[in-house]
């Protein structure tokens, strides 16, 4: 099928926001445009990718503060030149002082929400789970990039330091926690300058953070696991009734996994396995829709929307009762990768009406969250997703660092006896979705992005809109998603209101909403050498594409050279 081609199917169209952009020598998607031109500054430099990534992702915790933080966690997806895949995951861990019983959950919460009493998992130092960014990005530079830890921050300590301007972006995610914010002074001092959040446009100067940064820089990242700056936040913790100890701090490590490998129609899908969920389920719903014509049906067609929902609402069954810390449960990963598994599931969708599913598999999170997606021209590429979870993670400052803690106990359900229940020294589960695609060994396509439970499933959907609607990379990281978890089926407004009321004659609990996930960033590899960015409008999501290269050998200036 052509580029343009799915549109004469398709029950929904739309004009893409942004442009791509595209390079041969690199090219780094990432949601700031400040971030993405800090890993294009190490590819300049003569950087690899690695370089790049974790460049961009120091200055993100400036520039981009209410996604990600070195307090926080994640998986990166590394693919090297020689055709590896590695993957190391530095999520967060429960503190050793939790357990499935330390927090009460809320009787009056949502279907499939983890609230609770006091909002302690949620708010504060009682939510804060230890962190792995700082040393798992630290780890990935110092095995595969080529540049020291002071180069790569950098940038980081400039902006944090000389300050950058805010987007209206971040000034609506202040506005969105400013309640909650107005409690800490520190945070509130930065972000609620005179009590109302900061104005779009505004410089905001971060000096504490920056002076943090810079001791890092120096010192390494043990100055928080072993060091001065480690005993600070224990100091704290222990003063603010938080759950996290030295011990926490000095035990931490973090796991390389060997990553998850599925097919669909000719592409290896290729990503972290659990406690990483979202490719586990993002290749078991593809083997489901693998026994359709996907691409015959229609982008955005009733039929294709009623299929993707049921396909949602199995995997998101099989998660709940299976998919956790395999060092705690046993997951049944070869059965959720199995084609046999995918068309006994198949087999019981109705195609004219919504169903409940329950899980067919045993065992033996937060919405605010980055991602970015860099290649090099050597043939490296980093799929990376970290978060301090929600907006602004525990939307308090630790006193006189600058660094916002994550609330990544809200990840982990506050009942007791269930796969994700708390337990001490327990990995968080998360939907982080970082995924490589191969075409006969090849690279193809690199691409994640941030939004909690709604990660795996915008994957997944754009997967399908490259494989079976043919669309440019562009169009489909822009095209509109939906979600359900097996209550409500959430979709992107842009979808027609006829295309909402069949869906609703099948039975869906419909609601058209302004966006599912956030924001996508994605590279396509083309057989020239060619890479093209693309990053989508649900964030300040900008790609920068390096092009040109050194001058030719033994090329000389020679004007003052005399004319023959």
């Amino acid at each position: 099928m052509t580029e343009t081609g799915w549109r004469a199917r398709a029950g929904a169209t739309f004009r893409c926001e942004k442009q791509p952009a595209t390079g041969q020598r690199g090219m780094v998607v990432t949601n700031h445009p400040l971030a993405s031109a800090a890993g294009a500054e190490m590819l300049a430099a003569g950087g690899n990718a690695i370089d790049a990534a974790i460049a961009a992702f120091f200055a993100l915790t400036v520039v981009e503060p209410m996604m990600v933080g070195i307090l926080g966690g994640g998986m990166a997806h590394i693919r090297l030149a020689d055709g590896r895949h590695v993957v190391i995951d530095n999520q967060s861990t429960a503190p050793l002082a939790t357990g499935p019983t330390t927090y009460t959950p809320d009787p009056n919460a949502a279907p499939g929400t983890m609230d609770t009493l006091g909002r302690k998992n949620a708010l504060g130092p009682t939510a804060v789970a230890v962190p792995g960014n700082l040393k798992g990005w630290c780890e990935a530079l110092s095995r595969f990039g080529s540049f020291p830890l002071a180069d790569v921050m950098e940038p980081a300590i400039r902006h944090a330091s000389r300050g950058f301007r805010v987007t209206p972006y971040l000034h609506e995610c202040v506005s969105d926690c400013a309640g909650d914010m107005a409690r800490n002074a520190e945070i509130a001092r930065l972000y609620l300058p005179g009590g109302t959040p900061i104005q779009p446009g505004a410089r905001l100067v971060t000096s504490d953070y920056a002076e943090t940064l810079r001791s890092i820089a120096r010192d390494g990242p043990e100055l928080l696991y072993t060091g001065a700056l480690g005993r600070h936040y224990a100091d704290h913790m222990a003063k603010a009734g938080g759950f996290i100890t030295r011990d926490d701090l000095t035990s931490y490590r973090t796991i390389e996994r060997e990553a998850l490998r599925g097919t669909y129609r000719g592409f290896d899908i290729v990503g972290p396995p659990p406690p990483s969920s979202g490719p586990l389920h993002i290749i078991q719903m593809l083997n489901i829709l693998e026994g359709y014509d996907i691409g015959a049906l229609g982008f955005a067609s009733a039929d294709t929307l009623h299929l993707l929902a049921e396909v949602l609402k199995i995997a998101f069954a099989d998660r709940t009762a299976a998919t956790a810390d395999p060092a705690f449960v046993q997951v049944p990963v070869a059965k959720l990768l199995s084609k046999s598994y995918a068309a006994d599931r198949r087999a019981h969708i109705d195609p004219a009406h919504a169903q409940a599913w329950s899980a067919e598999v045993a065992p033996g999170e937060g919405a605010h969250t980055t991602h970015l997606t860099v290649a090099d021209g050597m043939g490296n590429i980093v799929a990376s997703t970290q978060t301090i979870n929600s907006l602004f993670g525990a939307r308090y400052i630790v006193p006189g660092t600058g660094m916002i803690p994550n609330n990544y106990m809200f990840v982990f359900t506050p009942h007791p006896g269930r796969a994700n229940s708390v337990a001490p020294g327990k990995r968080v589960t998360s939907s982080m979705s970082p995924v490589i695609v191969l075409r006969d060994g090849t690279p193809r396509y690199a691409l994640g992005l941030p939004g909690g439970l709604r990660i795996f499933p915008s994957v997944m959907q754009a997967l399908s809109n490259l494989i079976d609607h043919g669309m440019s990379v562009q169009e489909a990281v822009e095209a509109p998603r939906l979600w359900t978890q097996g209550f409500g089926v959430e979709v992107e407004n842009s979808v027609p209101s006829d295309v909402l009321a069949a869906l609703r004659d099948r039975g869906h609990d419909v609601a058209a909403v302004g966006n599912v996930g956030g924001g996508m960033s994605a590279i396509q590899f083309d057989a020239d050498g060619t890479m093209t960015g693309a990053a989508c409008w649900r964030a300040d999501g900008t790609p920068i594409g390096l092009g040109g290269g050194y001058a030719r050998k033994g090329v000389r200036f020679r004007p003052d050279q005399a004319r023959s």
